[in-house]
């Protein structure tokens, strides 16, 4: 029998590996209370109305969810200040990403993305056989001077990701709009807000200002972080109405699942649990940074839930030796950084477990190396 040859371009990319979840590391290793400080979760959890809004809903899981996600971005406009038709709604903002690619890029194109940054964009250009451009970041930065002067005839879409994952910087109103202004037309630009609701720096990008004022951007957000929905899948985008009409044209149907969207809309009424979210990292973040002084690692200004922290031995060795000692983090080498870690920012009690067992842990390397 012939062997069937999947497309050439699949040969690029490279499948993402997540991690392994807890009770698997804890039936491995024989560990308990083993801590997730690898994905950027919320340690609070979901709001209780978005669990009290799942638990009503069940018993109507037989029916198909709303195709439109009506009721969800009725909710989203009227929060932000936009027009329904402004929004679209996906399983996560991964899948939006994915569904950009679909509606813009065809063989050959190019997109401009950072370096290190999300690796979903380049996943985003290779699907498509596209030709993801990488620019390396400037001090942990978005350089956006450098991927202006990366823009040609072939580029389609600019992805930035704003804070940065992984670094958790961010690049200022004034810088983006200055950034936006000297693009061509016919860019779009893709804003990744999934860490929004964390950042405090007054600079931060008005983007939905942006957007008003008549620039090509597609503003993505999402459920995952501050509104501990991470396992519904839930994420949003706010752009122009042509460029929703686009997306909803490859959108593939009813791909947001009822129990999502009936706890997106809960969560969002539930102020205080987004501003108890935000209190919970503040502290831990002033923490964590006084710690990471105090053992003399590098690491840069962060506007989102975790740290990219240089600890100065293998990134792979540290997350095997963090791992048997029943804390997972995600090594810096996938990002190409292989002296880094990015940590989440947990509950205060997860903080000072972390350190103190970071700290046993390098002591028990350096003496192995």
């Amino acid at each position: 029998m012939k062997k069937i040859e999947p497309r050439p371009c699949l040969e690029k990319i490279t499948p993402y590996i997540p991690g392994k979840p807890i009770e698997e590391v804890e039936r491995e290793l024989e560990l308990a209370g083993v801590v997730k400080l690898a994905s950027n979760e919320n340690p609070l959890g979901p709001s209780p109305l978005a669990l009290k809004a799942i638990k009503e809903h069940l018993p109507r899981v037989s029916l198909y969810p709303d195709g439109n996600c009506y009721y969800l971005r009725e909710a989203l406009a009227g929060k932000l200040g936009v027009q329904m038709d402004n929004i679209v709604v996906g399983n996560g903002a991964d899948e939006l990403i994915s569904i950009v690619g679909r509606a813009y890029l065809n063989p050959g194109d190019e997109i401009i993305m950072g370096e290190p940054s999300f690796t979903e964009y380049d996943f985003c250009a290779r699907l498509m056989d596209a030709v993801p451009i990488r620019v390396p970041l400037r001090d942990f930065r978005f350089d956006l001077q450098a991927m202006v002067g990366a823009v040609n005839d072939k580029t389609r879409i600019v992805f930035v990701c704003n804070p940065n994952n992984p670094t958790g910087t961010a690049v200022s109103h004034e810088e983006l709009k200055l950034f936006l202004k000297g693009l061509p037309p016919g860019v779009l630009v893709v804003i990744d807000e999934a860490y929004y609701e964390y950042v405090s720096s007054p600079d931060y990008p008005r983007s939905l200002e942006l957007l008003a004022e008549g620039y090509n951007v597609l503003v993505l957000r999402t459920f995952s972080k501050i509104y501990g929905l991470a396992g519904l899948r839930v994420g949003y985008g706010i752009a122009p109405e042509a460029v929703v009409a686009a997306l909803n044209r490859v959108r593939e149907p009813f791909n947001v699942n009822a129990l999502a969207q009936c706890a997106a809309r809960a969560a969002l009424r539930d102020d205080e649990h987004v501003r108890a979210g935000r209190r919970l990292n503040e502290e831990g973040k002033s923490y964590l940074e006084e710690e990471f002084r105090r053992l003399g690692f590098f690491f840069p200004p962060t506007e989102t839930n975790f740290f990219f922290v240089e600890v100065g031995v293998d990134s792979r060795a540290l997350f095997q030796a963090l791992l048997r000692r029943g804390f997972i983090v995600r090594s810096g080498d996938i990002f190409g950084c292989p002296q880094f870690i990015r940590v989440s920012i947990g509950t205060g009690e997860q903080n000072r477990r972390f350190i103190a067992v970071l700290e046993e842990t390098l002591k028990e390397l350096a003496g192995t190396g």
